[in-house]
């Protein structure tokens, strides 16, 4: 086995990612590769929007702005090699613009391209294929803005393989922009599948740039000191597929134990059943050691066969969509803006049966400021709140439905409740809502092709191969507690928590502070306890997935996001909060225990 490692630094989690990352990875990490994750479904839409109004746009030009621009002489000087996913739904525009920049640099880099992903063009042959959306059965979506195959890493490593110095990519799991890297350092094959699922669990620990090494911590006060100046992720990666999670020296933020399980539990569901294009990764019985300061090694990491199959997401237009907000002050501010709320809405729902038009798709109204997320669980004071914002949002198949909303919302201001006064200027601005598709489509239907130097590659074949399903985890037993009294802990105490989503799905990934604690909160935070906590929120089944390596639990609320995206009309479509909201619920542990532990 050789001794080498490759450093690999995430420097970018979506477009629009702070500028830090990239100097930060370039000037002190002393990497190998820069890995920059740009892409997301409704990003896609977006890129696709821009190619059609401008035949040179449709890629990710911060990619070339802030980051090829300022650092393309260092990234020469330096031997460091970049993976993007920026390409979007033009590579060739997006080689170009990078073949202007190092030229006008003066420098020689040779670049690599992974084209395939893209099928909109096909999108009238998929329906004729009778391509199904994977939660729900229904067919593909008349017209799509984007259609968009998730390819796998082997891509990349062939445009490695071939000397490239720069790969950029169009839609590729986010994780194969780690795991290209890796294959073509350590020469793994399409059958190991144990390093391919260590790579992937490398791509997704760094694929959200600093969120890993302590942004949106639940101990948010171990890294608010530096803040300013958050480190982003490094993997140092062995040939076996452990590695170390670290991020440049004298930088802020925190590399734990706790920061690493939180961003591993992140928008995954069955973590025995985490498929990616490669391979069907097992995280179940992954561990994680705190070896030094900033510094976790991380390992355990099991593979399966993949299955034939890639994911295919679209984004398609599903009506308009609007959203108002007022700040209201004052005594009963809750109970004032809710009332104004239900006016708003019951006024412009009369009009538009007045001038003949449909009525609302769908609506929602929140009270931010009231603990309108706690829903059952909101605290009786929260309702005397005295500064509160009313959100109202709308869906209209028709562009004339949500403007009539957006001029009855304003003119509400002087007719109905007193202490009104506006978020921002002017009306809300309709927009057409974007909903996704996603459903599955067999591989060899989705020939990838690589270039560098705009000259084709070989990519062998192999690597498309699979037959592998997922296979739910085995049940963890629950160990009984001890009888006796219990006093009522809040989780915050006893773990940490990260929540993402997964479409329509929110996940809550929970992991004990510290083992001892695991049994207790795996007797008392049951599916239906969580699903309880998000009684107004969830409507569908909640799942819970055991991940004994790092004494964590995922769980997999369904339903639960208004359909997600910008399709949804709540105040978080991703839920980003709900594990802050979980967090707060208060659970039995045993007395005697808890005093032990220092809990009470």
């Amino acid at each position: 086995m050789t001794d080498k490692v490759v450093k690999i630094g995430g420097a970018s989690g979506y477009w629009g990612d702070t500028a830090l990352g990239p100097k930060q990875l370039i000037q002190h990490g002393d990497i190998d590769y820069l890995m920059l994750d740009y892409l997301a479904e409704i990003t896609m839409s977006i890129l696709a929007r821009a190619r059609s109004k401008n035949p040179e746009g449709g890629y990710a030009t911060d990619f070339i702005d802030r980051v090829m621009k300022p650092w393309v002489k260092d990234i020469a000087d330096k031997r460091i090699k970049v993976i993007a996913n920026a390409g979007g739904v033009n590579l060739e525009a997006c080689r170009k613009a990078l073949e202007a920049v190092a030229e006008e640099a003066g420098v020689t880099l040779k670049i690599g391209t992974v084209e395939g992903d893209n099928l909109l063009d096909r999108a009238d042959e998929l329906r004729e294929k009778d391509l199904r959306e994977m939660e729900t059965g229904t067919a593909m979506p008349d017209r799509a803005m984007s259609v968009n195959a998730y390819l796998g890493a082997f891509p990349i490593a062939a445009a490695l393989d071939a000397g490239a110095d720069i790969v950029v990519t169009g839609r590729c799991v986010d994780s194969a922009l780690a795991v290209g890297p890796l294959i073509h350092e350590f020469g793994w094959k399409p059958e190991d599948y144990d390093r391919l699922a260590a790579g992937g669990l490398v791509g997704h620990l760094i694929e959200c740039g600093a969120q890993t090494s302590g942004g949106n911590f639940t101990d948010w006060h171990d890294t608010e000191a530096g803040w300013e100046n958050t480190g982003f992720p490094i993997a140092e990666v062995s040939a076996d597929g452990s590695f170390v999670l670290t991020k440049p020296p004298e930088t802020g933020g925190l590399v734990s134990v706790l920061t690493a399980g939180e961003q591993m539990l992140y928008e995954i569901g069955d973590a025995h059943s985490y498929v990616l294009p490669d391979v069907i990764c097992d995280f179940t019985r992954v561990t994680m050691e705190q070896i030094g300061d900033n510094r976790v090694l991380i390992r355990g990491a099991r593979g399966r066969e993949p299955t034939g199959q890639y994911k295919v997401s679209a984004t398609y237009m599903d009506g308009f969509t609007c959203i108002g907000s007022f700040v209201i002050v004052g005594r009963e501010a809750a109970a004032k803006a809710k009332r104004m709320g239900e006016a708003i809405r019951n006024r412009a729902a009369a009009m538009l049966e007045e001038e003949g038009l449909p009525l609302f798709s769908k609506s929602d109204l929140q009270v931010i400021g009231a603990e309108s997320m706690f829903g059952d669980h909101a605290r009786p004071e929260a309702g005397q709140a005295r500064e509160v914002v009313l959100r109202l949002g709308v869906h209209h198949p028709r562009k004339e439905g949500v403007e009539l909303f957006s001029k009855e919302f304003v003119g509400a201001a002087l007719s109905m409740s007193p202490a009104v006064t506006g978020v921002t200027p002017g009306r809300p601005r309709p927009s057409p809502v974007v909903s996704l598709f996603s459903g599955l489509i067999d591989k060899d239907q989705v020939p990838a092709t690589v270039k560098v130097g705009g000259e084709p590659v070989h990519l062998p074949q192999a690597c498309l191969k699979g037959q592998g399903r997922a296979q739910p985890a085995e049940p963890l037993e629950v160990a009984a507690l001890p009888e006796g009294r219990t006093v009522l802990v809040p989780l915050m105490d006893l773990a940490v928590a990260r929540s993402g989503d997964k479409g329509n799905y929110a996940n809550i990934g929970v992991i004990a502070r510290d083992a001892r604690y695991f049994d207790v909160i795996r007797a008392a935070l049951t599916p239906d306890r969580v699903r309880a906590c998000f009684s107004g929120l969830t409507r569908g089944p909640v799942t819970a997935y055991p991940l004994p390596g790092i004494h964590g639990i995922n769980f997999l609320l369904a339903e639960s996001l208004d359909g997600g995206g910008v399709s949804s009309l709540h105040m978080d479509p991703q839920g980003k909060t709900y594990s802050q909201v979980l967090l707060e619920l208060e659970i039995p542990v045993p007395a005697q225990q808890a005093r032990d532990w220092g809990l009470v």
